[in-house]
C-alpha cells in the first residue's frame, strides 16, 4: 500500500507565531498519521506536512484536521479570496530517500 502525504501552507499574523506554535505543538496525531511536521519556510510562512499510512486515513481524519485549523484560524492571514487562510495539497508518496 502506498503512503499518502498532505501539506498545508499558511502565513501567521505578525506577533502571533509563538501562540501558533504553542497550539500546533499541542495537537495529537490522528489515527493513521505516521508523521507530522511544522516547517518554517519564510517570514511568518509555515508548512504543515503529514505522512499517512493511506489516503483513507487522511480522509477519515478530515474533521479532526478542520477542528485543528479552527483552533488557529484567527492567527492566520488570508492568502487570497480563493484560498482563504490555507493552501492545501495531498497525494501519494512516489519516492523516499529513507524507506
Amino acid at each position: 500500500m502506498e503512503k499518502f502525504a498532505n501539506c498545508v501552507r499558511f502565513i501567521v499574523k505578525d506577533g502571533c507565531e509563538d501562540k501558533y506554535l504553542e497550539i500546533v505543538n499541542s495537537w495529537d496525531m490522528s489515527t493513521g498519521q505516521e508523521r507530522g511536521y511544522t516547517v518554517k519556510t519564510g517570514d511568518r510562512e509555515y508548512l504543515f506536512f503529514g505522512v499517512w499510512d493511506s489516503e483513507q486515513s487522511l480522509v477519515n481524519a478530515r474533521a479532526e484536521m478542520i477542528g485543528n485549523l479552527d483552533s488557529i484560524r484567527d492567527l492566520l492571514e488570508q492568502l487570497s479570496d480563493d484560498l482563504g487562510v490555507t493552501e492545501p495539497r495531498s497525494g501519494f508518496i512516489k519516492s523516499s530517500i529513507n524507506p
